[in-house]
């Protein structure tokens, strides 16, 4: 997105047409078949982005196997997108680090070595050069982090929190370029945003809304990416020349952004655009594999019929596998996180008024989560192939009309006394729908003479995999445009949907205070890391040992 420092833009966020695609573009004849926005969008994918030839970081191949198991272990135990774990891993390697007093010249090459035993970049992506940039991003973080403590105006964790998203977010960014997804995603907010209109709120909120939605939908970034890319709005990236004007706008900014991402209408947008976010993410993946002639692909109607078609029959193929490995990591994820804790307070409280733990209850517990995630998984439906040619219309409009319709425009009217009186009702209604829907289990766990406790370490389990079941569920839906509701549909909705809302917080709020994470991240994994470092210097050595023995 285009930036903006906080002196031009008044301390306002502004989001629009990423620079790069007009100022690198380069100039060229506008085709009568493109519309000028996709024609800018074409330009910019025209422009020579090769890298410069720089010594590529090498790992071996043994430290890096044992790596990658590691980390797909390890990352089961946080749920996030798929799309996330990258930053996340940053993340935690550097809050590691950082606790044992590190700087960036001591952090930022086995940062990089990490990342690398782990596979999370294709082998010889990662270069030498990018140490140093990482250890000049770490400590400019580093600095601005002793700026803000110095004035004693947000708490120290909160501090700490934001430094760690924006330094993780800006690290990925850095060394994971994500061009076709950066430009798609500017041309869906060009296509987009004049199609939502919402009384009482300004042309400027409106955009900033959009754009976190599209942020969410498409590029599914988590709240450090939104912070960060907020973040960037305002003050591009950190630098040693404007570090102390960061220093000093931070906290205003700081509460900018959390008004925006705290917006009241932020779910109502969001839900608007995830529903059209299926047209672009097939528009990404044809431009992604259409290098060198995204042009001649996309002005032909043939050959671009013939792509999208091909690109929706892999997404769609792909749906299984990503399902399956979803159940896989939620199962482990349950199985880490929550039941060691769950099952720790049921036994405990069942050997002490009981005597002895009642396995019946136990082994229902133990055994529904991971069968409900089963089921799920068999309801998958993978969408058909007029889905693909609905994509495809969608395509040719939003690349050849220059005001496309993809749809019914998206209209919230200014709220009424009528409107306040049916909001009243329908929360009525879902308190209702809530009592309704717990009520009744705990009228069923009552009659197979479940405990106190086995009660409530069930519905904690049911509220978990239902939000986790929720979310497999939605994986099948990503590339499916204009979804069509059961006359049921409603009805699961009105009383699912507390179990699910209740599972999605305490996703979130367990995972806060998990203490199996903490004991992975800071007692077994400084001296697990530390092994591969040694072992890898060793086969280094024995390689030496051996090229001068030839």
């Amino acid at each position: 997105m285009q930036q903006h420092d906080v002196a031009s833009s008044g301390q306002q966020l502004n989001v629009g047409v990423p620079v790069h695609i007009e100022e690198e573009a380069k100039e060229d004849s506008v085709p009568r078949e493109l519309s000028p926005i996709a024609n800018s969008l074409v330009k910019a994918f025209e422009y020579d982005h090769t890298a410069p030839v720089d010594e590529k970081i090498k790992v071996n191949p043994l430290i890096s196997r044992v790596a990658t198991w590691y980390e797909k272990f390890r990352n089961a135990m946080d749920y996030r997108e798929e799309e996330v774990v990258l930053r996340a891993a940053i993340e935690r390697i550097l809050k590691r680090r950082i606790l044992f007093g590190g700087t960036g010249k001591t952090i930022a090459s086995p940062l990089i070595r990490e990342l690398a035993w782990a596979r999370y970049f294709k082998e010889d992506s990662l270069s030498e050069s990018s140490i140093e940039t990482v250890s000049q991003k770490i400590d400019l973080y580093l600095g601005l982090r002793e700026n803000l403590l110095s004035v004693e105006v947000l708490s120290e964790s909160n501090i700490n929190e934001w430094i760690y998203h924006l330094l993780s977010s800006d690290i990925e960014h850095m060394l994971n370029k994500q061009r076709e997804k950066e430009m798609i995603g500017a041309f869906m907010f060009e296509i987009i945003k004049d199609h939502i209109q919402i009384a009482e709120m300004d042309e400027q909120t409106k955009n900033v809304q959009v754009f976190i939605a599209i942020r969410r939908a498409f590029a599914k970034d988590d709240i450090a990416f939104l912070r960060f890319h907020l973040f960037s709005q305002f003050f591009d990236t950190v630098t040693s020349k404007n570090l102390e004007k960061i220093s000093s706008s931070f906290f205003s900014i700081y509460s900018e952004i959390q008004k925006q991402l705290n917006h009241p209408k932020k779910e109502a947008i969001f839900g608007y655009i995830k529903s059209k976010t299926a047209v672009f993410l097939i528009l990404e993946d044809i431009t992604r594999f259409s290098t060198g002639k995204v042009r001649e692909v996309l002005t032909n109607e043939k050959e671009l019929e013939r792509v999208v078609m091909e690109a929706c029959e892999s997404r769609y193929a792909s749906i299984s596998s990503k399902v399956r490995r979803a159940i896989i990591r939620s199962v482990i994820f349950l199985l880490l996180t929550k039941a060691f804790f769950a099952f720790a307070v049921e036994g405990t409280f069942e050997n002490y008024f009981y005597g002895s733990v009642l396995w019946s209850s136990m082994i229902v517990n133990i055994t529904i989560p991971p069968l409900l995630m089963i089921i799920v998984g068999l309801f998958i439906k993978v969408p058909r192939k007029a889905n693909s040619k609905r994509i495809l219309e969608y395509i040719k409009k939003v690349l050849f009309e220059e005001n496309p319709g993809l749809g019914d425009p998206f209209v919230i009217k200014k709220s009424s006394d009528k409107n306040k009186n049916m909001d009243i009702v329908f929360r009525f209604l879902w308190f209702f729908a809530f009592f309704v829907t717990f009520g009744a289990i705990v009228w069923v766990l009552q009659k197979v003479h479940f405990n106190f406790i086995s009660k409530g370490v069930f519905i904690f389990f049911l509220a978990i995999v239902s939000f986790l079941s929720y979310r497999i569920g939605l994986m099948s839906k990503v590339y499916t445009v204009e979804e069509r509701q059961g006359w049921n549909t409603p009805i699961v909705d009105f009383f699912f949907m507390p179990i699910i809302r209740v599972g999605r917080h305490l996703t979130d709020g367990i995972a806060q205070i998990n203490i199996l994470i903490f004991i992975f991240d800071f007692i077994i994994e400084t001296p697990f890391k530390g092994i591969f470092a040694f072992f890898e210097q060793l086969f280094l050595f024995l390689h030496a040992k051996r090229e001068g023995l030839e």
